[in-house]
């Protein structure tokens, strides 16, 4: 098989796909969890991996610096970026939800103030519905908005719903299901479309077998 480079994050998710990898047959000698080097080969040495940031996957792969990528769809939903999604591996599964207290109503009455991480989210999920929104663009602790006046409701990742209910904020409506999502550069998959064929399913295969 030809060398495969592959773009992912650390995180949970990332050691679930690394246990996949791993029942493929693709091991590292040095574990990426356990590292702060960037870039690792395995041990046929045909697969590369690179650990960025998960918010820059779809950018290396995208740029053509990774053939394949792991990332969440969330990620995918918010850039929009112009690769290939061939493949949901049903691991890191959550949602992406609009939350905030549970007398909030959603209305059109006025603009609602939007708090997120997801800016390309939240505005083309209301804009859908017709309401009017400022959005706000933060980076973290998204809860805090609505609990100081700063906005009216949040868009947000939410998998158990534990930091909503320990704040007094409940979903108010689901936007959209997420998971980790393989990716793959177009010109690669055009390039190098038998041994990316070959890996996705395998990847595939191993995913079947745990669900």
């Amino acid at each position: 098989m030809e060398t495969l480079t592959i773009a992912m994050a650390k995180g949970r998710t990332t050691n679930r796909a690394l246990e996949i990898l791993s029942r493929m047959g693709i091991r590292f000698s040095v574990h990426p969890e356990n590292s702060r080097k960037l870039v690792f080969t395995d041990d046929t040495e045909t697969i590369r991996l690179l650990q960025v940031k998960a918010v820059d996957v779809p950018t290396y792969v995208e740029k053509g610096a990774a053939d394949i990528g792991i990332v969440g769809k969330d990620i995918i939903m918010e850039d929009a970026p112009n690769v290939y999604e061939l493949a949901d591996l049903g691991i890191g599964k959550c949602k992406i939800t609009v939350a905030g207290f549970p007398q909030t109503v959603l209305r059109n009455s006025s603009a609602m103030t939007v708090a997120t991480k997801y800016p390309n989210v939240a505005k083309a999920y209301f804009d859908q519905k017709g309401f009017r929104t400022d959005i706000i663009k933060l980076n973290g602790s998204i809860e805090l908005a609505p609990l100081i006046g700063l906005a009216d409701v949040i868009v947000d990742i939410v998998e158990t719903g534990t930091t909503l209910k320990e704040n007094g904020l409940v979903i108010l409506e689901e936007i959209a299901d997420i998971s980790a999502r393989l990716i793959v550069n177009k010109a690669s998959y055009a390039i190098k479309t038998a041994s990316i064929r070959q890996f996705i399913d395998s990847m595939n295969a191993e995913v079947r077998l745990q669900s």
